[in-house]
């Protein structure tokens, strides 16, 4: 966001941590090494931008890989 003046969008997902999108005038990445890492259960987050508090959402499905659950299937997100 310092660079470019705002998170990426859900469009351009995670990947433009390491790829620089079209339309991101200032980017000065790669920010990440590589790809994005997987979630612990190996599958990509989710993201979300701009979230409902007008930030980004990272989630992951939990172990499952399918929505709700509980412990380690529970969906696991950056914020409330």
């Amino acid at each position: 966001k310092l660079d470019v003046g705002r998170y990426p969008t859900t469009a351009e997902g995670l990947d433009a941590l390491s790829n620089k999108p079209a339309s991101a005038n200032g980017w000065n990445g790669p920010y990440v090494k590589g790809a994005v890492p997987n979630d612990p259960w190996g599958k990509p987050y989710a993201f979300t931008s701009p979230a409902a508090n007008g930030g980004v959402d990272i989630s992951s499905l939990g172990a499952d890989g399918v929505a709700g659950g509980t412990g380690e299937n529970a969906d696991i997100h950056n914020q409330p």
